[in-house]
């Protein structure tokens, strides 16, 4: 089959309905597209569908007699996407709802066709009506499920709102030039060149933005290892870490490998970097390798030292512990399909282990970063706040971002601060 939108309804009811990751369900899907621009409608139509599913998903119990989400759930995914097509993409009318009945019987359901028709019909003509009611509640009007809703309410009632409106707007590509083999103005002259709009961040040393997503792979430079892909805020943790020619480090949590990369830019260092999931290190292996980098990649939990250190003490270390992800929904939308507010207690209970477990390995006069990409305070300043508690070996090591906001001992972005995504940054010295 080579229908984009039937594709692309199969890998969101996967991804929505049956717990898949968006990355592992476009990896499946796209490689069946070969015209490139078929394969980006797919992956567009799947990135939306899956940040809008729960305001569409509820718009369609307004719309259906019958629920279809266990029945049929492919079909409707298909109709979530056919509202996303119309609302979001904003697709011609026709051509939108013409193309999504025929993906109908491209899935082999020819029987629901005029039932996916009727339905798209029906939303047309009732859309203002139906837009107002989901409107009234910030589920379905923010598409974010109720606990997180309340979460953000809770942590950031100034700004609740643009936390939630941000966390939906299309992020920009962001890049790191590897200044080990390129200067960042001499890479975007050879972007300039092949017509992409690019320009340089404006207090990231390394960083470039591009308005738009686009394949990374077909600009000039990729194959040869000039840039990498990483949000700016991301960016942040090679400046904070304050790394120096010759200092040991450790880069905990380390997987895909791009905080490690830009360490490895920046000095020559003696790297570790540790990954407890031994798939997910075969990625920094292959980031190193296309970037012209070396360390010392290691499979262990960061929280049971004993597994993997060698005795000696690190200069730096990054702990960019595991979280929520709460503060890059807009660029990992899923995340809001897949946590649950259940899984906070063990993730925090996580970071506090892995914080506790490595402090002995940095070295007097050393420096520690703790860095999640979560907006809640729980796994931010309340496991820092924590950890001083504990602790009369460790001092903070002030830190002033151009955007976000201090945090008790560390600092926050919020998504759209900067137009950066959301992230948590504190910085610890050992007395």
């Amino acid at each position: 089959m080579n229908d984009t939108r039937a594709l692309a309804a199969q890998a969101l009811a996967d991804v929505a309905l049956r717990g898949t990751s968006l990355r592992e369900a476009m990896e499946k899907k796209a490689p069946l597209l070969r015209d490139p621009r078929d394969r980006a409608l797919m992956m567009a139509l799947l990135s939306d569908g899956a940040r809008w599913w729960l305001r569409f998903d509820a718009a369609l119990d307004r719309l259906l007699d019958k629920p279809l989400r266990r029945k049929e759930p492919e079909v409707h995914a298909l109709l979530v996407l056919g509202l996303v097509q119309l609302e979001i993409l904003q697709l011609q009318d026709y051509a939108a709802v013409a193309a999504t009945v025929e993906a109908t019987r491209a899935l082999q359901r020819p029987r629901l066709a005029g039932l996916v028709n009727a339905v798209l019909r029906r939303w047309q003509r009732e859309r203002e009506q139906l837009l107002a009611a989901l409107d009234t509640q910030p589920q379905t009007r923010y598409a974010m499920p109720t606990w997180l809703t309340k979460s953000f309410a809770a942590d950031w009632p100034a700004q609740q709102e643009a936390v939630l409106a941000d966390s939906n707007r299309e992020p920009p590509l962001m890049l790191r030039a590897n200044r080990r083999r390129v200067a960042r103005e001499a890479l975007l002259e050879q972007f300039h060149a092949e017509g992409y709009e690019a320009h340089p961040h404006p207090w990231l040393a390394d960083g470039i933005v591009l308005p738009h997503s686009t394949d990374v792979t077909r600009m000039p430079g990729f194959a040869q290892g000039l840039f990498a892909v990483q949000d700016g805020a991301a960016q942040i943790a090679a400046d904070v870490a304050d790394i120096r020619h010759g200092q040991r480090v450790l880069d905990a949590c380390a997987a895909p490998g791009g905080k490690a990369c830009h360490l490895l830019e920046r000095a020559d260092i003696e790297l570790t970097a540790l990954e407890f999931d031994a798939k997910r290190a075969t990625r920094i292996r292959q980031n190193l390798d296309r970037l012209g980098l070396r360390a010392e990649i290691c499979v262990g939990d960061a929280g049971e030292p004993a597994q993997w250190w060698n005795g000696q003490p690190f200069d730096r270390i990054l702990i960019d512990a595991p979280c929520s992800a709460t503060g890059v929904l807009r660029r990992r939308p899923d995340v809001r399909l897949h946590r649950r507010a259940s899984d906070i207690e063990a993730l925090v209970t996580q970071q506090r282990r892995i914080l506790a477990a490595l402090w002995p390995l940095l070295a007097p006069g050393g420096r520690l970063v703790y860095i999640t990409c979560s907006l809640l305070r729980v796994e931010n300043e309340a496991v820092v706040d924590g950890f001083f508690a504990a602790r009369n070996d460790a001092k903070e090591a002030p830190m002033q971002l151009p955007v976000g906001q201090a945090a008790a001992a560390g600092w926050q972005i919020l998504p759209g601060d900067g137009d950066l995504d959301g992230m948590y940054y504190a910085v610890f010295e050992r007395c």
